[in-house]
């Protein structure tokens, strides 16, 4: 009995582990920084893969049991994996959680913004959050996010459409721009 408990930890280690690989490789396409505007920078990167988490969340969300428990331990992975990029950063053990808790509050933050402008459709919202948000020291001089929000939409909408298996075994894919 115990053995079996260690057994299904170590299957869910692996289905964490490839669906992370793909958020985070989607997360890294090419087309979002040469032609959508994001930053190409660490802190673009960031965001660029906190908009991939919130879409994967959004979706995880109307999972059965097992997508949710997924997406919380995605979000662990996430969160371990900031933490490890701070430290190689340079940043100093003292100034680490100060560093997280901002990071957390911004991830939490973006999750509700966008979530409010996907879930009322509101483009010109969602549009104004991501400005804000990837260019925020630009102000009317930032890019123009439309075609990531547009982008965000439909991939909001392929997601839905996902069987409920690919996210159970996490090989759920998030389809990523190609390039303009």
């Amino acid at each position: 009995m115990v053995f079996g408990f260690f057994r299904q930890k170590n299957q869910n280690r692996k289905i964490v582990e490839r669906q992370w690989a793909i958020l985070t490789s989607a997360a890294r396409t090419p087309a979002f920084y040469a032609d959508m505007g994001v930053p190409d920078t660490v802190m673009g990167r960031f965001e660029m893969l906190t908009i991939i988490l919130i879409l994967f969340f959004r979706r995880t969300a109307k999972s059965p049991t097992s997508g949710q428990e997924l997406a919380q331990e995605i979000i662990d992975a996430f969160f371990e994996d900031v933490d490890h990029s701070i430290r190689e950063l340079g940043v100093g053990d003292p100034s680490v959680p100060k560093r997280m808790k901002k990071l957390a509050g911004m991830f939490y933050g973006r999750l509700e913004s966008y979530a409010a402008s996907l879930d009322a459709s509101d483009r010109e919202k969602l549009v104004a959050a991501l400005r804000r948000n990837l260019h925020p020291e630009a102000g009317d001089a930032a890019p123009s996010m439309e075609q990531l929000a547009d982008w965000m939409f439909e991939a909001e909408q392929a997601l839905s459409s996902l069987d409920e298996e690919l996210i159970s075994t996490g090989t759920a894919t998030i389809a990523v721009p190609k390039g303009v």
